[in-house]
């Protein structure tokens, strides 16, 4: 999917558009002063996207957190 049509659908779309693009750069070839740049927001785009994904589909961290704690038997 393009970069624009994914902006039409959401966040997520747009952020997988993003990240697909810049890692097919990368994989094409890049100048040198571009790599690293490039590479930096490759990481950046990840960490969003897995942010993203996580406030969708819910992660074990956030399932944890929400689930209230037994009751603890008075001695």
């Amino acid at each position: 999917m393009s970069v624009l049509s994914a902006a039409k659908y959401g966040r997520r779309e747009l952020l997988e558009a993003l990240r697909d693009e810049i890692a097919r750069q990368i994989d094409d070839g890049v100048p040198a002063r571009d790599l690293a740049s490039l590479s930096r927001r490759l990481l950046e785009i990840d960490r969003e996207l897995e942010g993203v994904i996580a406030d969708e589909e819910g992660d074990e961290i956030g399932e944890a957190a929400s689930t209230p704690d037994a009751a603890w038997p008075a001695s």
